[in-house]
């Protein structure tokens, strides 16, 4: 590889650990392997790294079958690509189900590592699943021996040209085999994802089986072609992540579990998928083989509870950019041609704004002249996306459900739901409701001939008419109703309540970050500001203020305490400093949900100070989004500013301490869990 020869070997001789013996556990071990690191210039932290390493510890353990230890991360300390290796005597737990380990590499990949470098350590994950490689290891008198056995796996020598084949015999006939298709995948994509690839492989090939295994890891990934997966017999899933694409696959049976079932497990995984592959009853990967693409719900035997996240989480996804889109609209347009463009004006059902942007052109501008001409398109356009807010959250819930026949009736449920007054939480009934109507309409068994209508015609209508009726008989007005009497609760305790209704609405807020509850009192702040009031405002601020805190909590976590958090939630921390500052609070979902008992009281705490600090002061926004980017539309700047940086602060301490004294053993046990 061209990369070998312009970077620095990837592992040497300083590097390599030889019958150590480490007195304590594997943080120990790792804290010796990184201090090798550290001294051979490698490392320019070596405490961060072993913080991070740790940190991937947490979430699951990398011991492996056969005495393997493989600790990795992905860190900022290191500058390139990086194995370091350490012999055990005596052999040292790393979690592995059949005991100590007395090999151990740890492999360091910085955050920027190119594609050809991953590809260099997913080499060495594979190299170790072979047990001649393994025992060559054992039995090396040398560090440098042990280089040479690396570095032969990482960067083999070009094969020999072949000889000329001889003429070939006739074939013989072969029994029929059945056709596999494995996805591997795991939360750093650096080992595990590529091991896991090659124990599978090797299984199939013990047993006959033919297998093609698609890895979705750092080293990057080819798709399956798809007439593979047409011929294919049964999926497994091997995956700590979401498979990507995983509409592809739909309606094939399907053995799903963490990746290191894989490792662990591989041929009872293979006999499993053979099993199912004749079982009519078996888990089938959810969605229309008809319309298969990205975003099909999950299927096989993965928890409820992951299947209902990734579902709403989905919806909230898709949702997003209407928000970012139409508050920074609207925003500029106040910044434009002034506040008054919201107010309707006596007689007329809208806007000022729209009437402008209707009636008037560039040859015959209003009385504010060009800005405010401008300002009220901007306005216009920003409420013109605002209205897909509800039906692209019930749109897109549908679609993780039922794949692309979900769309048109998910997007009827939001419609319906705004138009009923059933909000947010109407929104998500009914994208659940379309969902799962349009999955099981697709499902029906109809003749060769028809299929080509059910996806186009039949599911998008049936799936209507059904969440429909049960909107409008059933849950349409009972929803209605909760919407309402939440919005009247929190209204009533405006005035001599407003710290109070600071505190609540700082809660919610933070309470699952983009969720039901968030949009709640979201929709009931920008439900006043059409009213104006002086309470309406001052609730918007709060509201604005208390949902920039999550995102800016855990960006500034990661940045004062970088080792108590895995490599992915560290990227995710830099580019939560925009997501916060923008107001977009589903920039703490993925620390939510990797760790939710210690994250999520945590940013509430931070934002019910911030809450009721912004009520306290009488900061007010008549924008409905944007964060500090339409500071232009707050009045009492500092008061915001400040309630901002103590509840950031606050949310920060909070969870950096509870990541450091409180045992993760719950949040542990969940991603154990759903790795299982």
């Amino acid at each position: 590889m061209s990369s070998s020869t312009t970077a620095p070997p990837i592992i040497t001789s300083d590097l390599v650990l030889l019958d150590v013996a480490v007195d304590g556990d594997k943080q120990a071990v790792i804290e010796r392997m990184a201090g090798a690191l550290g001294a051979a210039g490698r490392a320019n932290d070596t405490d961060g790294l072993v913080g991070a390493a740790m940190a991937r510890e947490q979430q699951s353990a990398t011991g492996l079958p056969g005495g393997i230890a493989i600790p990795h991360c992905r860190s900022p300390y290191v500058d390139t690509p990086t194995i370091g290796f350490a012999r055990l005597s005596p052999a040292v737990d790393f979690g592995a189900p059949d005991g100590p380990a007395d090999l151990a590499f740890l492999i360091a990949a910085p955050d920027s590592g190119g594609q050809e470098h991953m590809k260099l350590l997913s080499s060495l994950a594979r190299a170790l699943v072979r047990k001649d490689f393994v025992e060559s290891l054992r039995n090396a008198s040398s560090a440098d021996e042990v280089v040479s056995l690396v570095d032969a796996v990482v960067n083999p020598a070009p094969a020999a040209p072949a000889a000329a084949p001889a003429a070939p015999a006739a074939p013989a006939e072969k029994p029929a085999t059945k056709t596999l298709i494995a996805i591997t995948a795991c939360p750093t994509g650096i080992a595990h994802t590529y091991m896991a690839a090659d124990a599978l492989a090797a299984a199939a090939k013990e047993a006959g089986v033919t297998m093609v295994v698609e890895t979705q890891g750092s080293s990057g990934s080819t798709p399956v072609p798809a007439e593979t997966i047409a011929k294919a017999d049964a999926v497994i899933f091997a995956t700590d992540v979401g498979v990507k694409d995983r509409g592809r696959f739909a309606g094939k049976p399907v053995i799903a579990s963490g990746v290191k079932r894989a490792i662990n497990e591989p041929a009872k995984m293979v006999a499993e998928a053979v099993a199912a592959a004749d079982d009519p009853n078996a888990p089938r990967v959810e969605g229309s083989a008809a319309t298969a693409s990205a975003g099909s719900a999950p299927g096989g035997n993965v928890g409820w509870g992951t299947r209902t996240r990734q579902i709403l989480l989905t919806g909230v996804s898709y949702m997003i950019p209407f928000v970012a889109a139409g508050g920074l609209l609207i925003a500029l347009g106040f910044l434009f041609a002034g506040y008054e463009i919201a107010n309707k004006p006596e007689g007329e059902t809208q806007s000022l704004g729209n009437i402008i942007a209707l009636n008037n052109s560039l040859t015959n501008l209003p009385s504010g002249g060009f800005a405010q001409y401008l300002g009220a398109i901007l306005f216009s356009l920003g409420g013109l996306a605002f209205s897909f807010l509800i039906p692209a959250l019930a749109g897109y819930i549908a679609f993780a459900i039922a794949d692309r026949p979900g769309l048109a009736p998910g997007f009827t449920a939001g419609a319906l739901a705004g138009f009923v007054g059933g909000g947010f939480i109407g929104g998500i009934v009914g994208g659940v409701i379309a969902g799962f109507a349009a999955l099981w309409i697709s499902n029906i068994k109809v003749p060769q001939w028809f299929r080509g209508l059910m996806p186009v015609v039949i599911t998008p209508l049936g799936a209507s008419l059904v969440v429909g009726l049960i909107m409008f008989f059933l849950v349409g007005r009972p929803l209605a109703l909760i919407n309402t009497g939440l919005t009247n609760w929190l209204s009533s305790m405006s005035g001599t309540s407003a710290i109070l209704l600071g505190v609540i609405l700082g809660l919610m807020m933070c309470f699952d970050l983009g969720g039901p509850v968030n949009k709640a009192a979201y929709a009931f702040a920008t439900a006043g500001l059409a009213a104006s009031t002086t309470a309406s405002i001052q609730i918007m601020a709060a509201v604005m203020a208390a949902g920039m805190v999550p995102p800016l909590a855990m960006a500034l976590a990661t940045t004062i305490r970088p080792g108590l958090f895995s490599e992915p939630e560290r990227e995710n921390g830099r580019a939560a400093w925009l997501l916060g500052a923008s107001f977009i609070s589903e920039g703490a979902i993925p620390f939510a949900a990797a760790d939710p008992l210690r994250v999520i009281p945590s940013m509430m705490f931070g934002g019910a100070i911030t809450g009721a600090l912004s009520m306290a002061f009488g900061a007010t926004s008549r924008a409905p989004h944007g964060g500090i980017f339409v500071l232009f539309a707050i009045d009492n700047k500092l008061g915001f500013v400040i309630a901002l940086l103590a509840g950031t602060v606050a949310a920060a301490i909070a969870v950096i301490a509870a990541k450091q004294f409180l045992k993760p053993s719950a949040a542990k046990a969940e991603r154990e869990l759903v790795a299982a």
